[in-house]
């Protein structure tokens, strides 16, 4: 079932995490943040959308660390129900698309409450002060990929949230597969 994130909402203040990642050590919020602004998304390996994006996603993420955003991706879904979304498969993702960011696996679904993540992919791009100044899409891929010269709205959102600290007043959401919570 295909979902879409809320609206922005400015300012609301990222959530701490301590989560393990593909590389064999713990991520915390403060270790991926950038100085110019911090990029959490949750992903997963078999949904479509993500599956239709990873690769523009690995680019647009290379060029905005290279602008000073720090990014972390993390996988919320209940891996029982969806062996696809194993830690085990997470790393051979992550390797098979040249992931250069922490790939972390929230098992307990903690965190992606704590952040009211609700699809895969869903995007939360912060200011330095780790306030919320994104909250849309990547492009306008759905699940398959959009036109090649498709505007780069996620890239471009947080190339302005890293010179200005201020995301775009006009945001699309986010569409993508609802998070697999456990006991649904």
């Amino acid at each position: 079932m295909a979902v879409e994130t809320p609206l922005c909402d400015f300012g609301w203040q990222a959530p701490d995490f301590d989560l393990p990642g593909i590389d064999g050590r713990n991520w915390s919020l403060d270790q991926v943040r950038g100085a110019k602004g911090t990029l959490v998304m949750f992903i997963c390996n078999h949904c479509p959308y993500v599956q239709a994006v990873v690769d523009r996603l690995v680019r647009d993420c290379a060029q905005l660390q290279e602008q000073g955003i720090g990014i972390a991706a993390i996988m919320p879904n209940d891996v029982t129900a969806y062996p696809e979304d194993s830690f085990d498969n997470m790393v051979l993702f992550a390797a098979r698309h040249g992931f250069a960011f922490p790939y972390l696996y929230d098992e307990s679904q903690a965190v992606a409450r704590a952040y009211d993540a609700v699809c895969t992919p869903d995007f939360f791009g912060f200011d330095a002060r780790l306030g919320l100044q994104y909250r849309g899409r990547l492009d306008a891929s759905r699940k398959q990929a959009g036109p090649a010269d498709a505007r780069r709205e996620l890239f471009e959102a947080m190339e302005q949230v890293a010179k200005t600290g201020r995301g775009p007043a006009e945001q699309v959401a986010s569409m993508g597969c609802s998070i697999k919570w456990r006991g649904e």
